[in-house]
């Protein structure tokens, strides 16, 4: 590119790559990769497009892709205030849980399909992802927009009631008060889950929960808000509300069934615990 020359399309993704990857904090360098394989155009819809700041819907001034390539929200569907999530936080979430070749993920709220593809591209050769999404129009797109791509099952559900696989990662893109028994029960020995958890109207963390042979690991990654999980909202099944500081300390997780809450407890539901000791 020369002085005062306006930068590629393709330079541009290239660009929003790398600070993909920095923003991940991983070593791997696939994830770098992938960003720059995805074009994230593909699953926005023909623009111009709705983006998000401060809560604010601005219009594109045009529909070049390159105004895609920044940190921003993305409308997919304004009415209902769902969003394509912020690069910056999904490549947090990812480098956070390691997607690696040969891996079953779970991709639970999947949008028009942006992240599941990524997701898709990190567990090949061999892996597979069940991409999940409630809305009936998007799992529309989203099946529509992933058609050319290998080793992806789309399904239009209630991923809180369904029946699901054995996994070795579940990711979650929508706010839960507390994860259903039924996705812990899905991971693998080693297996990862990232949920955006609104423990309450102050808390918004992302948190990992790891599946070892003790029991589930626990950690609070970062602050991390999300539209709300159907079937996963409901704050009455909150017998302890977590105090900020408690949030942050979690180091475990529990089901109810196995063991009784105690007083290392900092967030009781109906089902599951979390507690700031070690499984």
């Amino acid at each position: 590119m020369t002085a005062g020359s306006r930068a590629s399309l393709d330079e541009i993704r290239a660009f929003h790559a790398k600070m993909m990857a920095a923003a991940s904090n991983s070593s791997d360098e696939r994830l770098e990769q992938a960003f720059n394989i995805i074009r994230r155009e593909a699953f926005m819809g023909p623009g111009p497009w709705q983006i998000v700041v401060n809560r604010r819907y601005l219009q594109t001034p045009g529909d070049d892709p390159a105004f895609l390539y920044q940190n921003v929200l993305v409308a997919l569907d304004r009415a209902k205030g769902i969003n394509n999530g912020e690069p910056f936080l999904h490549a947090a979430f990812i480098g956070a849980v390691a997607p690696g070749p040969g891996e079953t993920v779970i991709h639970i709220g999947t949008g028009t399909g942006y992240y599941t593809a990524l997701l898709s591209t990190l567990v090949a050769p061999g892996g597979h992802v069940y991409a999940i999404e409630i809305d009936r129009a998007l799992a529309k797109r989203t099946r529509k927009n992933l058609a050319s791509f290998e080793g992806i099952s789309v399904i239009h559900g209630d991923a809180t009631s369904l029946e699901l696989p054995d996994a070795d990662l579940i990711y979650v893109n929508a706010g839960v008060v507390a994860p259903p028994v039924s996705w812990l029960q899905a991971l693998r020995p080693g297996g990862r889950i990232i949920i955006p958890w609104h423990a309450n109207d102050r808390i918004g963390l992302a948190v990992r929960i790891t599946r070892t042979e003790w029991g589930y690991d626990a950690r609070a990654l970062m602050p991390a808000y999300f539209i709300p999980c159907v079937g996963a909202s409901d704050p009455a099944q909150c017998s302890k509300v977590p105090t900020v500081p408690g949030a942050w300390s979690i180091r475990s997780v529990w089901l109810t069934r196995d063991r009784a809450p105690d007083d290392t407890a900092v967030a009781i539901y109906r089902d599951l615990w979390f507690s700031d000791a070690f499984a």
